[in-house]
């Protein structure tokens, strides 16, 4: 079932949110977006919670010299106040010709009247 064209339009600019330089060296914004349970499963590998994301991309340094853009995004209500959000990401850096493709899906839940991501998994792909 597809959740209401607003809030999939609302979740799509939450996750573009998160692609952006000064959110994610903010801890405060990064955080209003994040549950408190949130877990990530990283396209490393590694399982990171909540407190560790806010560190790594506080750290970033490859901030403005990367595009990030979303394709294929779908949205499906999973439960009541719950979305499964999933696209491709596509990565490039300014100096290279070379694209990074991530399947990505996150999960992201309607908490004290404010949608937070709860769970977000990258896979890396191959291009197309």
């Amino acid at each position: 079932m597809e959740p209401e064209l607003d809030t999939a339009d609302l979740l799509r600019s939450l996750e573009e949110q998160l692609l952006q330089p000064d959110t994610r060296r903010s801890a405060d914004k990064v955080s209003d977006l994040l549950a408190d349970e949130f877990v990530e499963f990283g396209s490393s590998g590694r399982v990171f919670d909540k407190a560790q994301i806010i560190e790594s991309l506080r750290q970033e340094q490859e901030a403005r010299s990367v595009r990030r853009t979303i394709t294929d995004f779908s949205a499906t209500s999973l439960a009541t106040e719950t979305v499964l959000i999933t696209y491709r990401l596509i990565v490039c850096r300014d100096t290279s010709e070379e694209e990074r493709h991530t399947l990505r899906s996150s999960i992201w839940k309607l908490i004290n009247g404010r949608w937070q991501m709860v769970f977000h998994q990258g896979t890396p792909t191959k291009v197309g």
